[in-house]
């Protein structure tokens, strides 16, 4: 019997991308699966290919930049299910563009899609998570740990969820949370270097290219979904994928020029 069997987990951004699949993976281990996200025809879709499992799976369309349809989103998982024990903060958006020209209104809509969904999901979940001792994770990225260029407000908002994680871990695991942030390069999508032509027009074309031009690998969803479901049955703290950018990380702590220097080089 898989980990997984007859718990019960909701995704945001689950109608497609890594939500998706981390969808997918779930009902694939025997879990029953809530899928969450603000567009109902593609919600639906995934919905309909899920089905296909032994796993229960229920679309529930949820803007998670309103704290009303969170709250309709955890009560609803709750009615149906009697229990919550993961929630997957899978919601995102990145973007394009100098730091000095992103204005204060795309920092602050980047940092309610990539941070405040996050808090509201959490804080409407966390009773029921901390209840069954079960698993919050948090889909972040590089930039939340090292900033590159070109990636207007992204970064920002994903240090933010970085350090917003770090306390929900340091304050909610000694009550039996599990808090797992993920941190992936660029996942692999049929629009790479296609998606950010308009915003990024006037910058170097490396720009438009994933992860800002960085030189990794796109990494396969699927595989990503798997190991992310690993690292909660193994109660992780984090996923860094790939593995080798924590020397990146270490380096840019003890020596912010040779770190400068490094990203210079690897986008």
């Amino acid at each position: 019997m898989s980990y997984w069997t007859e718990k019960v987990a909701v995704v945001t951004g689950a109608s497609s991308g890594l939500g998706r699949q981390i969808a997918t993976a779930l009902a694939a281990d025997g879990a029953s699966v809530v899928l969450a996200a603000r567009d109902s025809t593609p919600l639906d879709a995934a919905a309909a290919e899920l089905a296909q499992s032994a796993s229960r799976v229920i679309p529930v369309v949820a803007d998670v930049t309103s704290q009303e349809q969170v709250d309709r989103l955890v009560q609803h998982t709750i009615d149906e299910f009697g229990r919550l024990d993961a929630l997957v903060n899978c919601v995102g958006v990145s973007s394009r563009g100098r730091a000095i020209d992103t204005s204060p209104d795309d920092f602050a809509r980047s940092m309610d899609i990539n941070l405040l969904s996050s808090v509201r999901c959490t804080r409407a979940a966390a009773p029921h998570l901390l209840q069954a001792r079960g698993h919050l994770v948090n889909i972040g990225s590089l930039s939340g740990k090292t900033a590159s260029r070109y990636l207007g407000a992204y970064p920002a908002s994903k240090f933010a969820l970085t350090a917003y994680t770090q306390q929900l871990r340091l304050e909610l695991g000694p009550e039996g949370l599990h808090v797992l942030l993920v941190l992936p390069g660029p996942i692999a999508r049929d629009d790479a270097g296609f998606r950010y032509a308009d915003q990024a027009a006037d910058l170097p074309a490396t720009a438009r290219q994933p992860g800002g031009g960085v030189k990794l690998k796109g990494i396969d969803p699927r595989k990503l979904a798997g190991r992310i479901l690993r690292a909660c049955e193994r109660r992780r703290a984090e996923l860094i994928v790939p593995g080798r950018a924590r020397l990146l990380f270490a380096l840019q702590q003890l020596s912010p020029r040779l770190g400068d220097w490094i990203l210079r080089r690897m986008t």
